[in-house]
């Protein structure tokens, strides 16, 4: 007789304590290119701490060398300059973080936490001679990435034909005065698509490529932030049609990006993703794909070799959270319910109340293989009606290679 799903939890989960409760993880993610870390919300301490320190694992034992994370460009780029001294000054982690990402949801990247691993990060690079890379592969900074391209070209060839290009894109969205809402509403009723514009400045820098230096990656971050301002703009444009065209354009635009970075840092490369479950556990196993959704988790499964990708995902099943009652609202400590009866959290809860790892592989996935609800809390959230619109039905064993519990979790530290 088969076992159970809680026969199969207790048999196959492993108590985590500390950071070399990990081993095995650290084990099972192999010779894999690209590690996937995700988050059930975007609010809570252990998420961040527990990715951190894996993330440092994999950077020393593994050769690990970029961090890409769901945050803007521009925003992340500066932690990127700080931690590899491209930077004047005597900038704190903190200081940079709370000045650097200041679109709302700040709390996502500018918390004590990643302040943390970013001083570690710095200080690792220093001492090893290395140049770890932070990155931002999220797509909403359309106007700030249009203002960088701009900026740098026209510091470095004021009279070429690119620095006109990027003026007559960013003349495309001046009506919208910055308000993506506006701009989608304004193309609907009256205004010509920006997309051909935007396209045409990017084709124009990668033609150009030769004229541009490198120093301090200034073409890296040119060539991202065009391609920011191509993919946001249909992007913005698709926020106004139902369906899910938005959805797949900014995860499209995120994994054109981890692409874009292992392409310049060269074949060998190997990245780490931070990122929401709803991004890094593959679509096909939940119930986004009745809806035609993809993310990243699939298309990297799709476009690489299984070995070369991992992803895991992280959960919990009570505690508090930081979130906000509505977009732009100011964020508030809000208590996280126990997991609802009969989900992931929940059976996870029922079967030992302390932190635990499962691994899946090739001999356990059948045993994991339900469609169990599975908890997803993004940054607005109202935790009265969670059990109504915040669990996902999910196939664990196929939505991740592997999952990290915590049985109660404390909200994240806001700079």
């Amino acid at each position: 007789m088969e076992m159970t799903l809680e026969e199969a939890i207790r048999k196959y989960s492993r108590p985590v304590k500390n950071t070399a409760d990990l081993d095995p993880l650290v084990d099972a993610v192999g010779d894999a290119k690209i590690v996937l870390l995700g988050e059930a919300t975007h609010g809570t301490s252990e998420f961040y701490e527990w990715r951190a320190e894996l993330s440092k694992r994999l950077i020393r034992e593994k050769g690990f060398s970029v961090i890409a994370v769901e945050g803007d460009w521009p925003s992340a780029y500066q932690v990127h300059r700080y931690i590899n001294n491209f930077s004047d000054g005597d900038e704190t982690a903190r200081n940079l973080l709370a000045q650097s990402f200041t679109r709302w949801p700040t709390w996502m990247w500018a918390n004590e936490e990643i302040a943390d691993f970013i001083d570690w990060l710095k200080d690792f690079n220093a001492a090893e001679n290395k140049n770890t890379g932070f990155y931002g592969i999220d797509v909403y900074s359309l106007w700030e990435s249009m203002e960088e391209v701009i900026r740098y070209l026209s510091e470095v060839d004021p009279a070429g034909g690119d620095v006109e290009l990027a003026k007559q894109a960013f003349s495309c969205f001046d009506p919208s005065n910055r308000e993506p809402e506006k701009y989608a509403i304004s193309y609907a009723t009256f205004s010509a698509s920006c997309v051909d514009e935007v396209t045409r400045l990017l084709a124009s820098i990668r033609s150009h490529s030769e004229h541009y230096s490198n120093e301090e990656e200034a073409y890296l971050n040119l060539q991202i932030n065009s391609l920011v301002a191509k993919n946001a703009e249909e992007y913005y444009r698709a926020m106004i049609r139902s369906g899910a065209d938005s959805w797949n354009i900014r995860d499209g635009h995120m994994v054109e990006t981890i692409n874009e970075l292992r392409k310049y840092h060269g074949p060998d490369a190997r990245i780490i993703v931070w990122e929401h479950n709803t991004h890094i556990g593959d679509a096909r196993a939940t119930d986004m794909k009745d809806d035609n959704m993809v993310n990243v988790g699939q298309l990297l499964r799709e476009q690489n070799p299984p070995e070369d990708v991992y992803a895991i995902g992280f959960g919990s099943y009570e505690g508090t959270v930081i979130a906000a009652e509505a977009w732009e609202a100011p964020f508030e400590e809000m208590v996280l319910p126990p997991g609802k009866k009969n989900s992931w959290e929940e059976l996870l809860h029922r079967t030992g109340a302390h932190d635990k790892l499962l691994i899946f592989d090739g001999g356990n996935n059948r045993l994991f293989d339900r469609w169990i609800p599975h908890r997803a809390v993004g940054v607005v959230y109202h935790p009265e009606r969670e059990a109504y619109g915040n669990y996902v039905p999910s196939m664990i064993s196929r939505r991740y290679d592997a999952f990290l519990f915590f049985d109660r979790t404390t909200a994240l530290r806001s700079l």
